[in-house]
């Protein structure tokens, strides 16, 4: 049996990630967005039950304080913070830092989806939009919190399945999501001697307010690809990111999660 060197052990006790506790992130500073609704907001609340110190980010202000409120701790700090803008990212890590002292951890959840249409269709709003949220704030996430994490820090990113498979009518969307898999994938080789892990998730159909817009547009959103038929619950997202942040992910960097139902069986 091959066991991990005890200085690769000690980094990870010296940021807070209590061994021996399945799960537990006491003391562990993260900097999260997208945490006012959806998986973000299942994610934050089980992170912070389980001893986490939250940073979160997301444009909806209104949600931000709701959320604030179901969290476990008081030592929580909620930000304002458009993620395709580098500069307003830097500030907020930055924020971060200074107010909680350390960054031990990323997890970056914000996303959006529009309706869409046949490429022939689609707009170049559509494109900056999807993409610049999707892909490009990812990128600002990552750039800001890795010039802060130390060893056994670890950053999760939100894919999509749509991203791994093709899908009609939702190229823009998918290209957005392959972007944060390919990043993911590659950030992880650059920091992996730092020892510290970069991973993402996949998820299929979630029940979030993200597919408010298409079934207001009377879009039925199928699930009979998945293997239980049914959507997610955002808590069954959260508790793959909660594992991946955790030191019982301890081996686990560069890998792209589906969290899916057996879509992609």
């Amino acid at each position: 049996l091959i066991r991990a060197p005890n200085t690769f052990l000690k980094s990870l006790d010296q940021h807070g990630i209590i061994r021996g506790q399945s799960g537990k992130h006491v003391f562990l500073s993260v900097a999260m967005t997208g945490g006012a609704s959806g998986i973000g907001l299942e994610t934050a609340k089980l992170m912070a039950e389980r001893g986490a110190i939250l940073s979160i980010a997301d444009v909806n202000l209104g949600g931000l304080e709701a959320a604030l409120k179901e969290l476990t701790g008081d030592k929580h700090i909620v930000t304002v913070v458009d993620v395709r803008d580098g500069a307003q990212v830097q500030q907020w890590i930055e924020k971060t830092v200074k107010q909680l002292g350390k960054l031990d951890s990323g997890v970056n959840l914000a996303g959006v989806a529009r309706m869409q249409a046949p490429i022939t269709e689609a707009s170049d709003d559509d494109w900056d939009f999807m993409v610049g949220v999707n892909g490009k704030g990812v990128f600002h996430c990552m750039r800001e919190q890795l010039k802060h994490i130390g060893s056994g820090g670890s950053i999760v990113n939100a894919a999509s399945i749509q991203g791994m498979i093709g899908c009609a009518n939702t190229s823009i969307y998918a290209a957005s999501k392959a972007a944060v898999i390919s990043m993911t994938k590659s950030v992880a080789r650059e920091v992996g001697p730092r020892n510290i892990r970069v991973n993402c998730i996949a998820p299929g159909v979630v029940a979030t307010p993200l597919l408010d817009p298409f079934q207001k547009n009377g879009v039925q959103v199928p699930t009979t690809m998945q293997c239980f038929q049914r959507q997610a619950h955002p808590i069954e997202i959260a508790r793959v990111i909660s594992f991946l942040v955790s030191d019982e992910s301890s081996y686990v960097t560069g890998c792209n999660y589906p969290v899916d139902g057996g879509t992609t069986a």
